[in-house]
C-alpha cells in the first residue's frame, strides 16, 4: 500500500491489494517464439534467484510482509513516522486512508510461519553440508586417480627404459661376438643382468686386448701339451657357490666356450630314483565297475581307468586272443575286473526299466479315486445304448452300422455325486484283444446281457475276462421293456457259467434295466457305487502318472493321439511319458467331452497329444524325470521289438517239427494286404480276424499295417510286393491316390469290419484250387474190334446204361480193373459221327492214343465237373 500526499487532496488512497505471499527475487524476459505460417507468440520467462549461504553466515532476519506495496516512482515517498510513538499506538491496529481497518498477525500465524522459517534454514544447512562432504569425496577420488595414472606412468617409463638398455647390451654384445669371430679370438662371456647395470669401463680399451676382471684370471688354468694347442680349462664350481646366471640364447652363448651343459630337472629325478634303487609306484584306485551283459575291451578299460594294453595281457594270459574293440561277455569282464581290483556292478539291458512302474507308495499317502467300470457283453445286447442312457449322449449314432468298432472311455456323476469311470468294448468277436484290455484296466465289470436274446458266445467269453482279470461282476439285464424279455432264463444260463445271482442266492449283483425306456438306471449306478465302496479303491495323486493306453489314433491335424486310463498319480501337461516304444512331452489334455485340461488325476480317461509315434493299445504309460531317459527306455523296447522280429524271421532253422511244417506249407498261396486304420484296436482287430482264414493252401499276409492315412509309400510297397490295399476309416492321400491310379493299385475302403474281413475272404477263395466232381454218363460193353486202315482199331460197342457223349472221359475196365483212363476220339452210329448215343443202342468206339480193347471190356463214361471252393 503506498501513501501519497498530493496538494489539496487531504485523503489517503489505497493502490490496489494483492494477496500475501513470500516471494523471492524475480527476473523477467520476454521470448518470442515463432510458428509455421508468419505467427508469433510472446512468452514471459521469469529466473527465480536464490542467494547462496556461505558456511558460518547466518540469515538476515525477513521483514514480515506488509500489505503496503512499494512505493512508484511516480509518487514521492511519504515521510516517516515518528520513532516516538508509545506501545499502545505500535499495537494500535492499522487505518488506511479511506478508513479500513488493517488486520494484524495473530500468534498462531506468527509461530506457523516461524516454524516455517526454522525448518527452511535448517534445510539449507543439511543441503550445504552434504554438498561439502560431496565436494570433499570427489576431490579425494581425483586425487587418488591422479597418483595412479601418475604411478602407471613412471611404471611404464621405467619398462621402456629397460627395454632400451636390453636392446642395446644385446646390440653391443653381437657387435663384440662378430667382432671377435672376425678377429680369430674367442668370444666374451654373456653379459649378465648386474653387468648391464654397471658402467661401461672397457669400452675405452683398444680392440685387440680386451681386458678381463682378475677373478676370471685366477679361475682358469691354462694347459699346454707339446704338439697341441694348448687348452683353457674352466674348474666346476663348488657346492654352495653361486650358481650360474643364465642369459638369452645369443651367439655369444652358442659359441662361448666356457659355458657347461647342465641337466634337465627330470633327468636328476631319474637319477635320485635309480640311486634309490626302485621306482615309486602311483597309488592304486578301486572302482566300482559297471558291467553289461556285453561290452567292448576298449570300453572295460575306460571304466576302469586302466590301459587298455594291461586288459588284452590278462585275456592273452587266459589263452584268448582279443583287440581291443573286440567285445566279450559280462563273465570275462568281471573275472578281469577283479584281478585288476576293481569292485563289480552287473547289470542287464532290461534293468533300464526299473522303477518305471509299480513302485510302491508310504502309507497314508492314497486317498479315494472313482471306480473304472468296463460295460462288457454280446453283440447287439444294448452296451453302448445303455451307456448313452446314462451319459445322456448318442454314440451309437457315431458308429458305422450301429455297431461299436472303438473302445470308448467316459467319466460321469453318479448321482450321489461321485465320479464314475465307463469303458465301453465292442461286442463283435472280432474284438477280442479289445474286450481283454478294458477287463485288464478295470474295476467291476457290467455284464449286459438282453433279455430277449439270452447268453451268447462274447457273453461267455467276457465272463472268462473277467475272471481272469479277477474283478466283480454286476449283471444287467437289459431290455425288460420288450414283451418277449425272459430274465428268468437270463438266470439260469448264467448258472452254465457258473455266475449266480443274488436272486438265486448267489454273490453276484443284478438288475433289471432298460436303456431305451431309461429304467433302473440309477439302481445300477447305486449297485456300482456300493461295490466300489466294498473294494475300497484308493491311489496316490501326488506322484508321478502312471496309466494305460486304451485306444491310439493318428489324427491329420494333431498328429499321435492316445487315450489313457491315468491309474496312480496326476498326469499334468508338459509332463515326459513313455508309452511302449514310443515317448514323447504332454502338449495337451482333453477329457472325454473335448474341454483342454491341465491335469489328470487317477481313474480319470484323457486324450494325450504329444507323443512321437502312435503307441500301441494295452502299453503302459508312465512319466518320467528326463528325455535322457525316455530315449533310452524307447531304445531298448524298439531293439526288442526288433530283435524278436528277427527272432520270428529267423526260425527257419528250428527243430525238426518246424521243418516239416514247413514243407508242408511250403506250396500255400499267400495273398498279402497292405491294411491302414483309424485306431490301433481296430487294425488289431482286423488282423486277428485275417489270420483266423488262413488254412493249409491259402493264407493272408499283412505286409503291412499301420494307423493314419494311406500314403504315398503305402502304394510304394503294394505295387512291388503285389498287394491290395484296404483302408478302414480312413483316407488315401491326393498324391497317394493318384499314383494308385497310374500303377493299377485297387485302394478298397471299409467302415465295418465285417464287410472287409467278407471280401478278403472271397478273394482268397479264389486262390483254392477247384474241387473236381465226377459225373457218370453211362456203361458200354465191348461186342468186337475191328482194324480199320489209317484209323487204328475200333471197338463195336452196346451202350448198357445212360448214354455216351463223344469227347467226354472214359474209363477201360477189365476184370473189374481200370486198365487206362482216356477220351474218346471218335463216336460213330452207321459210319455216321454223332454227338451221343443212348441205352440199348449199338456204336463205334475209340480212343485218343490207345489201341489195347479187348471183346468183353467195359467202358465208364463220364464228365468231371470243376467245383469252386471257399473258405
Amino acid at each position: 500500500m503506498t501513501e501519497t500526499k498530493t496538494p489539496g487532496d487531504t485523503k489517503l488512497h489505497v493502490a490496489p491489494t494483492k494477496t500475501l505471499s513470500l516471494k523471492r527475487p524475480v527476473e523477467a524476459g520476454i521470448v518470442r517464439q515463432s510458428f509455421s505460417h508468419g505467427r508469433t507468440k510472446a512468452v514471459v520467462v521469469e529466473k527465480v534467484k536464490r542467494r547462496a549461504i556461505q558456511p558460518g553466515e547466518t540469515h538476515p532476519p525477513r521483514e514480515a510482509p506488509s500489505a503496503v506495496p512499494p512505493p512508484s516512482p511516480a509518487a514521492p515517498a511519504a515521510p516517516p513516522r515518528p520513532q516516538s510513538a508509545s506501545p499502545r499506538q505500535q499495537q494500535a491496529p492499522q487505518r488506511s486512508a479511506s478508513g479500513v481497518i488493517l488486520r494484524s498477525l495473530t500468534e498462531e500465524e506468527r509461530e506457523a510461519r516461524s516454524r516455517a522459517l526454522s525448518g527452511a534454514r535448517e534445510r539449507e544447512i543439511e543441503e550445504r553440508k552434504r554438498a561439502a562432504a560431496e565436494a570433499q569425496a570427489r576431490a579425494e577420488r581425483e586425487a587418488r586417480e591422479k597418483e595412479e595414472q601418475a604411478a602407471a606412468e613412471a611404471r611404464k617409463r621405467e619398462e621402456e627404459s629397460r627395454r632400451a638398455h636390453e636392446a642395446e647390451a644385446k646390440r653391443k654384445s653381437e657387435q663384440e661376438a662378430k667382432r671377435r669371430l672376425a678377429g680369430g679370438e674367442p668370444a666374451a662371456a654373456p653379459t649378465t643382468p648386474l653387468a648391464r647395470k654397471a658402467p661401461a669401463t672397457a669400452s675405452a680399451a683398444p680392440p685387440a686386448a680386451p681386458a678381463r676382471p682378475a677373478e676370471e684370471e685366477d679361475a682358469k688354468r691354462i694347459i699346454r701339451r707339446p704338439g697341441v694347442a694348448p687348452k683353457v680349462v674352466v674348474p666346476r664350481p663348488t657346492r654352495g657357490a653361486e650358481p650360474k646366471a643364465r642369459g638369452r640364447l645369443t651367439v655369444a652363448t652358442v659359441t662361448g666356450e666356457e659355458d657347461e651343459r647342465t641337466r634337465s630337472v627330470a633327468a636328476f629325478r631319474r637319477r635320485v630314483q635309480r640311486l634309490k634303487g626302485h621306482v615309486q609306484e602311483k597309488e592304486k584306485l578301486s572302482r566300482e565297475v559297471i558291467l553289461p551283459e556285453t561290452i567292448t575291451i576298449q570300453e572295460l578299460a575306460n571304466r576302469m581307468s586302466e590301459r587298455g594294453v594291461d586288459v588284452i595281457k590278462l585275456l592273452m594270459k587266459q589263452g584268448q586272443m582279443a583287440k581291443i574293440t573286440d567285445v566279450i561277455d559280462a563273465d570275462t569282464a568281471e573275472l578281469i575286473a577283479v584281478e585288476l581290483g576293481h569292485t563289480v556292478k552287473r547289470v542287464a539291458e532290461s534293468d533300464v526299466e526299473e522303477g518305471l512302474f509299480d513302485v510302491p507308495d508310504a502309507e497314508g499317502e492314497a486317498l479315494p479315486r472313482p471306480p473304472v467300470v468296463t460295460i462288457m457283453g454280446h453283440v447287439d445286447h444294448g452296451k453302448t445304448s445303455l451307456l448313452d442312457a446314462i451319459r445322456h449322449a448318442n454314440v451309437v449314432a457315431g458308429e458305422a452300422g450301429g455297431i461299436t468298432q472303438h473302445i470308448g472311455a467316459y467319466q460321469i456323476v453318479a448321482p450321489n455325486g461321485s465320479p464314475v469311470t465307463f469303458i465301453d468294448t465292442p461286442g463283435h468277436a472280432a474284438f477280442t484283444a479289445m474286450r481283454a484290455r478294458g477287463a485288464k484296466v478295470t474295476d467291476i465289470v457290467v455284464l449286459v446281457v438282453a433279455a430277449d436274446d439270452g447268453v451268447m458266445p462274447q457273453t461267455a467269453e467276457a465272463i472268462a475276462h473277467a475272471r481272469a482279470a479277477q474283478v466283480p461282476i454286476i449283471v444287467a439285464i437289459n431290455k425288460i421293456d420288450k414283451p418277449e424279455a425272459k430274465p428268468e432264463r437270463v438266470r439260469s444260463e448264467l448258472l452254465q457259467y457258473e455266475v449266480q445271482v443274488e436272486s438265486l442266492g448267489g454273490d453276484t449283483l443284478e438288475v433289471e434295466v432298460s436303456a431305451t425306456k431309461g429304467i433302473n438306471l440309477d439302481k445300477l449306478l447305486d449297485l456300482i457305487a456300493l461295490q466300489a465302496e466294498l473294494l475300497d479303491l484308493r491311489a496316490n495323486p501326488a506322484r508321478a502318472a502312471e496309466g494305460t493306453v486304451i485306444e491310439a489314433r493318428l489324427d491329420k491335424g494333431r498328429g499321435p493321439v492316445a487315450t489313457v486310463l491315468v491309474q496312480r498319480g496326476t498326469l499334468e501337461v508338459g509332463d515326459i511319458i513313455v508309452g511302449g516304444s514310443q515317448w514323447g512331452r504332454v502338449r495337451a489334455l482333453l477329457d472325454d467331452k473335448g474341454q483342454p485340461r491341465h491335469e489328470a488325476g487317477p481313474s480319470m480317461p484323457v486324450e494325450v497329444l504329444g507323443f512321437s509315434g502312435s503307441p500301441e493299445a494295452g502299453d503302459r504309460v508312465a512319466v518320467v524325470e528326463t528325455e535322457a531317459r525316455a530315449r533310452e527306455i524307447t531304445e531298448y523296447r524298439e531293439r526288442q521289438k526288433r530283435e524278436k522280429a528277427a527272432a520270428r524271421g529267423s526260425s527257419a532253422r528250428g527243430s525238426l517239427a518246424d521243418m516239416m511244417s514247413q514243407l508242408k506249407s511250403a506250396g500255400r498261396k499267400e495273398f498279402p494286404l497292405v491294411i491302414k486304420g483309424d485306431v490301433q484296436g481296430s487294425v488289431e482287430a482286423i488282423i486277428a480276424t485275417l489270420e483266423k482264414l488262413n488254412t493249409d493252401e491259402v493264407a493272408a499276409r499283412v505286409i503291412h499295417a499301420g494307423v493314419g492315412g494311406i500314403t504315398e509309400s503305402d502304394i510304394t510297397l503294394a505295387e512291388a510286393s503285389h498287394a491290395a490295399v484296404i483302408g478302414f476309416n480312413v483316407r488315401a492321400h491326393k498324391e497317394a491316390r493318384s499314383l494308385a491310379e497310374q500303377s493299377g493299385i485297387e485302394i478298397r475302403y471299409y467302415n465295418i469290419i465285417y464287410n472287409l474281413v467278407d471280401d478278403v475272404k472271397a478273394a482268397m477263395s479264389g486262390l483254392l484250387a477247384p474241387t473236381l466232381r465226377e459225373e457218370m454218363l453211362g456203361n458200354a460193353e465191348i461186342l468186337e474190334i475191328f482194324n480199320i486202315s489209317k484209323v487204328g482199331k475200333v471197338a463195336g460197342c452196346r451202350v448198357t446204361d445212360g448214354t455216351v457223349q463223344r469227347g467226354a472221359n472214359v474209363r477201360l475196365i477189365r476184370d473189374n480193373v481200370v486198365v487206362h483212363e482216356g477220351k474218346l476220339s471218335t463216336l460213330k452210329r452207321f459210319k455216321d459221327e454223332v454227338k451221343e448215343v443212348v441205352v440199348g443202342q449199338e456204336c463205334g468206339m475209340a480212343f485218343e492214343s490207345y489201341q489195347d480193347m479187348r471183346a468183353g471190356d467195359i467202358i465208364e463214361c463220364y464228365n468231371v465237373q470243376e467245383i469252386k471252393r471257399s473258405l
